[in-house]
């Protein structure tokens, strides 16, 4: 899950990453979202900050955390949990 904040939009430099890893991997396997915390109070904690938050679930429960654009780390974050 992308989570951003409306004043600073989805973080759009990621998303050619994410499909070329979703066609390797296969549609089924992974799965990508985004999140506007100012219109989720679950993600409140992440307000307020100008940098791209990648959350990482598994089973309903969050597994990784990746916080910034690192390319080479969300890959390697997305391939180990897969």
């Amino acid at each position: 899950v992308d989570v951003f904040q409306a004043w600073c939009g989805p973080c759009k430099t990621v998303v050619d990453l994410f499909r070329k890893l979703r066609n390797e991997a296969g549609s089924d396997l992974l799965h990508f979202a985004v999140a506007e915390v100012d219109s989720i109070d679950a993600l409140e904690k992440y307000r307020g900050k100008c940098e791209p938050v990648f959350l990482f679930y598994a089973g309903g429960e969050l597994v990784a955390v990746v916080r910034g654009v690192n390319a080479p780390l969300l890959q390697k974050t997305i391939l180990e949990q897969l």
